[in-house]
C-alpha cells in the first residue's frame, strides 16, 4: 500500500508543478506584463536622460522603450524558430 500512497504524492506534486507552469505561461503571455514592461523601462529610460541631461527626455524616451518593447515581443517567434531549427520538438 505504500507505493500506492508514493504515486498518489508523486501526481500531485507533478499536478502543483504543472499548475505553475501553466501560470508561468499565462504570465509571459500577458497583457499585464508587456504593459509593466513599457512603464518600468520608459521611466528608467526617462530617469537615466534627466540624469544625462539630455533635452526633452520624456519625449527621447520613447523610442528606446518601444524598440525593447518590439524586442521582447519578437523573441517568441524567434525561440519557436530557433527549437524548430535545432530540433528539440520531438
Amino acid at each position: 500500500m505504500n507505493s500506492i500512497e508514493d504515486l498518489r504524492q508523486e501526481v500531485e506534486e507533478i499536478k502543483k508543478r504543472n499548475k505553475r507552469v501553466e501560470a508561468d505561461k499565462a504570465w509571459e503571455t500577458s497583457a499585464t506584463r508587456k504593459a509593466a514592461l513599457f512603464v518600468l523601462t520608459y521611466l528608467v529610460v526617462t530617469i537615466f536622460f534627466i540624469a544625462m541631461q539630455i533635452k526633452k527626455p520624456f519625449v527621447n524616451a520613447i523610442t528606446p522603450t518601444i524598440g525593447f518593447i518590439i524586442s521582447t515581443l519578437t523573441l517568441p517567434q524567434i525561440k519557436k524558430w530557433w527549437i524548430e531549427k535545432n530540433k528539440y520538438l520531438g
